[in-house]
């Protein structure tokens, strides 16, 4: 009879488990807890509780620098696409500019005010935002492997696929709009070139990436300050001129909107894939809802809104007094013909776009840890860049490849305003993938009819933004379809293959009671210290436990089968953190929890298993890990040749399981082993 303790008592360690991997490599396991959601969990208009600390107005001051720093930068090129667009354009008069920026106005309020702010915010997994945070309280692991549920599965990926893809776009094109203002001053018209302008962009984006190593917590304390600036400044240069022409305050109302439409038609239509511009950011706001919580983004974005509003209504009035301006970019023009004002426009404009380029470069480390511990990705290098701030990280991989992609599009392109074709279908694509899922988890809360309607009319507008941009597929919107197809790829190949290794090493596994009899019969000899075996599944034998023992026929005195489980949560308390099964002749089964978001140390969770007999010293302990050669074969089904090589690949570059999970190095013993796939 097994004994069994658990330092966890409202859990079972005979949960099942599965999608680990081999011993070593990736032996995590997923865990099969379902969250408990029913609608007295989330009334309708009800605020629920934020896990963050802080007063709600400081959370509300740090939001203003790191949250809106995407959509406060949009003003940079939004209008100007409508009406200069490489694309598709409209003539400049006084109904054409009302039409488009009612749709402006709108726009911002039906998508970012009511759908995230007043709805998608309050989805929140256990007060987490984003996509990938979104499918796990969508759907539990354990309808996640099943075949009616994988286009849900391939919708949440393409989604955060498509966000990379934002990751990419983002610092290139506001760094570039925001240096091509320096072609409105006439004193450098004499040296300065579009080469140029793309030169010094180029260096900046390098300066930002190469920083990033140093992580974001010191110069994160300067973005506040900084995008307040902005925002007062760009809200004070639309002020002058609406104070000029104070009709363009017409445009708040609907029916100008409507009227534009009635004119123009499909025209109308093709204009939405420019006028969608100027919510870029929506899907950051509430992918960065984990940092601050609900109401204090709110709070901001009532700061946030009037602010873009008076800029964009400014830039409208500036149209309408100077209607055969063709300015490249004409945000720049609304500061005037004084020199060092407009050099103070740009140098502002400058620091805003770092900053909002900044936010998605952090977002694609974040979402790329959850990928990884959600197992649609092969471990990377995670550096944690705060001593107190568990999500700031920096990952040098994902670093370099979003610098190289960043200046690769800045060269291709050459303008921002040919780069805003590719970013428009980037944008729309995510937002409507939210809502989809965000249905999936409000049926349960509220019911399948007022769930269906309130998610049908968000969706009617997110698919009008993504259709409206299918016109510039041709001239840069079939980028970001390409590179969240690859990524996507990328994840469902290594997510089969992981699938593919549990299973193999499962049905080569021995039944661990059968092993425990074969010990109690042999009685073999007991070396001093702690042996622990990292394993994905506890129902068997590990094979890298079973190759230890037939070659040097001892065992140590303590030896512990460690499985680790990220559970479908964000984070796990460290008081929940493990759970401890005490069998025979010294043998322990210990189940390590983590959230999504949160990267495992073997050593942290080993010490609080003391109580139970389990002595994890760094000098004691000696950890086993398998080290597979996967063998391609011809005649194993299930993945393609090239699923196959791409996985293989994955598989010998991804990070070592001894520094991902933070396993003192000279206390390792790896063991090979070669699987044909």
């Amino acid at each position: 009879m097994l004994k069994k303790e658990s330092l966890n008592p409202t859990s079972s360690s005979a949960q099942k488990q599965d999608g680990g991997g081999p011993e070593g490599d990736h032996f995590g396991a997923r865990d099969h807890q379902r969250i408990s959601l029913s609608p007295a969990d989330r009334p309708l208009l009800t605020p629920h509780r934020s896990h963050h600390g802080g007063s709600t107005a400081k959370l509300a001051w740090a939001a203003l620098g790191v949250v809106f720093g995407d959509i406060g930068t949009s003003p940079l090129y939004a209008l100007r696409e409508c009406f200069f667009g490489s694309t598709q354009h409209i003539e400049v008069n006084e109904q054409n500019v009302l039409g488009v920026l009612s749709l402006f106005f709108w726009s911002m309020t039906l998508v970012v005010t009511v759908k995230y702010i007043l709805f998608v915010t309050r989805a929140d997994n256990e007060g987490e935002g984003g996509i990938l945070a979104l499918l796990a309280l969508a759907l539990p692991k354990q309808q996640r492997d099943r075949l009616e549920t994988q286009w849900i599965v391939v919708l949440g990926l393409f989604g955060a696929s498509l966000l990379y893809a934002d990751g990419m776009l983002t610092p290139a094109i506001s760094v570039l709009s925001a240096i091509e203002g320096l072609h409105g001053i006439e004193v450098l018209d004499g040296f300065l070139n579009q080469q140029t302008v793309i030169f010094i962009s180029a260096l900046i984006l390098v300066a930002l990436f190469f920083f990033q190593g140093r992580g974001t917590a010191r110069i994160g304390a300067a973005f506040a300050p900084m995008m307040a600036v902005w925002f007062v400044s760009i809200a004070l240069f639309g002020a002058v001129h609406i104070f000029r022409f104070p009709s363009v305050l017409r445009a708040v109302l609907p029916s100008y909107a409507v009227q534009f439409f009635l004119r123009h038609g499909k025209e109308a239509f093709t204009i939405l894939g420019s006028v969608v511009l100027c919510i870029t950011g929506g899907e950051a706001l509430y992918a960065d809802m984990g940092h601050f919580g609900r109401k204090p983004i709110a709070i901001a974005w009532s700061f946030v809104f009037p602010a873009l509003v008076l800029n964009y209504f400014g830039q409208g009035a500036f149209l309408l007094g100077r209607p055969q301006v063709e300015e490249e970019s004409f945000f720049f023009a609304l500061a005037g013909d004084w020199v060092l004002l407009r050099i103070y426009a740009i140098v502002i404009a400058t620091f805003a776009t770092v900053i909002a380029s900044q936010a998605l470069i952090s977002g694609a480390f974040s979402l790329t840890r959850q990928a990884i511990q959600l197992g649609y990705l092969p471990r990377l290098e995670i550096r944690h860049t705060s001593g107190s701030t568990e999500g700031q990280i920096y990952m040098p991989e994902i670093n370099w490849i979003l610098m190289i992609c960043c200046l690769a599009l800045v060269f291709a392109f050459g303008s921002s305003g040919a780069m805003a074709a590719a970013y428009g279908i980037a944008v729309t694509g995510t937002m409507a993938i939210t809502t989809v899922l965000f249905f999936l988890v409000t049926e349960r809360w509220w019911g399948t009819f007022r769930a269906g309607v309130i998610c049908a009319t968000m969706l009617t507008i997110d698919l009008a933004f993504f259709f409206a941009n299918f016109n510039k597929l041709t001239s840069g919107g079939w980028l970001p379809l390409v590179v969240a197809s690859g990524i996507l790829g990328i994840m469902r190949t290594w997510k089969k293959g992981r699938d593919r290794l549990a299973q193999y090493l499962k049905e080569h596994s021995e039944p661990l009671a059968q092993f425990l009899d074969e010990i109690d019969a042999i009685r073999p000899v007991r070396v001093k210290g702690t042996a622990v075996f990292m394993t994905s599944s506890l129902d068997g034998v590990p094979p890298v436990l079973l190759h230890h023992f037939k070659h040097n026929q001892v065992l140590h005195e303590r030896v512990v089968l460690l499985s680790i489980v990220t559970k479908d949560v964000p984070k796990v308390k460290p008081k929940q953190r493990v759970e401890v099964e005490k069998l025979r002749d010294g043998f322990f089964k210990v189940i390590a929890h983590y959230g999504f978001t949160q990267t495992p140390n073997v050593m942290d969770a080993l010490s609080k298993c003391e109580p139970y007999g389990i002595k994890a010293t760094v000098d004691s302990t000696s950890f086993y890990l398998g080290r597979e050669r996967l063998v391609i074969a011809d005649n194993k089904a299930g993945m393609s040749k090239i699923q196959k090589m791409i996985f293989s690949f994955l598989s010998r570059n991804a990070r070592s399981a001894t520094d991902f999970f933070q396993i003192p190095p000279n206390r390792v013993v790896e063991l090979g082993m070669q699987i044909e796939i």
